[in-house]
């Protein structure tokens, strides 16, 4: 489990992972949400630019492996990026992975713009074997920012009802715990 706000290299700590199985010769199936959409039809990109062949799913159910896959049909890794935008049936389609024998690695945003719990990754942190939560830097004073916010049109931070907004530096900015509430049309600095 790879988790943390937007701008933390999640995807990338994924896809780097991705390229050391193969490596190391083993078959890795890489999935995505259809609601992300920036590196083009049948891809998975990165905010750096790094990208790779996806398969890029809408529901979580589409994870599963065909009844009576044959050996070579079936991965050894499956990397999900933007686990959030499954929902919570993502966490039953793992667990049947996980059952079959296949290795899951999984990466995503674990709290949402406005501060909250993004499921569900909560729930696949608490099952997971191993979670790698990884910050972004601040655009405001440097630090490591552990959140994110929104942006509307002029710049500023705001609180908007939308959780799933797909979006990069124009949408989105990290923060840090001291600037994530700096919001000039609440009177915050």
């Amino acid at each position: 489990m790879i988790a943390g706000p937007m701008f933390a290299g999640k995807t990338e700590e994924l896809l780097r992972r991705v390229h050391r199985a193969r490596l190391a010769g083993l078959v890795v199936e890489v999935i995505g949400h259809r609601l992300d959409s920036r590196g083009g039809a049948g891809r998975l990109s990165t905010h750096a630019g790094r990208s790779t062949p996806a398969r890029m799913l809408e529901r979580a159910e589409q994870l599963r492996i065909p009844p009576g896959a044959e050996e070579p049909d079936i991965p050894d890794i499956i990397a999900i990026d933007e686990a959030q935008f499954f929902g919570p049936a993502l966490v039953p389609a793992i667990e049947a992975l996980l059952g079959a024998g296949i290795q899951v690695e999984v990466a995503g945003l674990c709290i949402t713009f406005d501060g909250g719990p993004f499921a569900p990754l909560p729930t696949l942190m608490a099952m997971a074997e191993e979670v790698v939560k990884l910050t972004a830097v601040c655009t405001v004073c440097g630090a490591d920012a552990a959140f994110h916010v929104r942006l509307i049109a002029d710049g500023a931070s705001a609180l908007e009802t939308t959780t799933a907004q797909v979006g990069g530096a124009e949408s989105y900015q990290a923060r840090c715990r001291s600037h994530r509430d700096a919001c000039p049309q609440r009177g915050l600095a």
